[in-house]
């Protein structure tokens, strides 16, 4: 198997790495109740989805 026959950089090492970073998740807004949600789930606070009422929220 073939080993580099000079250590990798820094510069190198730091570059390929910048795209390594943590992003908050997207967020969108319920169409029935307006409240923020995560995107392709349930809405917490109201329960509905696609326009039906998928759990009872009292």
């Amino acid at each position: 198997m073939p080993v580099p026959k000079r250590k990798t950089g820094r510069s190198k090492t730091h570059s390929r790495r910048s795209t390594h970073i943590i992003e908050a998740p997207a967020k969108s807004t319920c169409p029935q109740c307006h409240q923020p949600k995560l995107p392709h789930r349930v809405c917490a606070e109201c329960g509905y989805y696609n326009g039906k009422e998928v759990i009872d929220t009292e």
